[in-house]
């Protein structure tokens, strides 16, 4: 699957690098990201109508040790940011937006796609239960 969603679990929202850094150090590393991806979405290859791209950032979880790693950015237009976070764009009110382009991305049909975002769902479920330990070793390197 080309578009993926990740759910950050709900005991580590809020836990992320733009509330960790200063805004100039922010703006720093995400304009830096943008810059890598030619200003264009690195998963379909878009742009946004009011900004082309977002800073996604992407995460592996451990759930033995309970460690939640930073692994990566991700250049995003905003209709594949918001598929990243489904829960969100169903808060929203955005939830068919979001599934309609997961499907054009991924080539797919939408019962395929709920299937998907219920197996998701289930992963977060399931990490929500538990208390993470951030891993965000990456950020020196990011800084740089």
């Amino acid at each position: 699957m080309k578009l993926t969603i990740e759910l950050v679990p709900s005991t580590s929202w809020f836990s992320n690098l733009r509330s960790l850094l200063s805004a100039a150090e922010w703006d720093k590393i995400r304009k830096g990201c943008y810059k890598h991806a030619d200003y264009k979405c690195e998963i379909c290859g878009g742009v946004g109508p009011a900004h082309p791209v977002e800073c996604h950032e992407t995460w592996e979880y451990d759930e033995k040790t309970s460690i939640q790693k930073l692994i990566g950015l991700v250049s995003l237009c905003p209709s594949c940011h918001e598929v990243k976070h489904i829960g969100l764009a169903g808060v929203k009110g955005r939830h068919a937006e979001a599934v309609a382009h997961f499907c054009k991305v991924n080539g797919c049909s939408a019962p395929e796609a709920e299937k998907y975002i219920q197996e998701a769902f289930a992963i977060w479920n399931k990490r929500s239960e538990q208390e993470w330990d951030l891993d965000i070793g990456l950020l020196e390197e990011l800084k740089k």
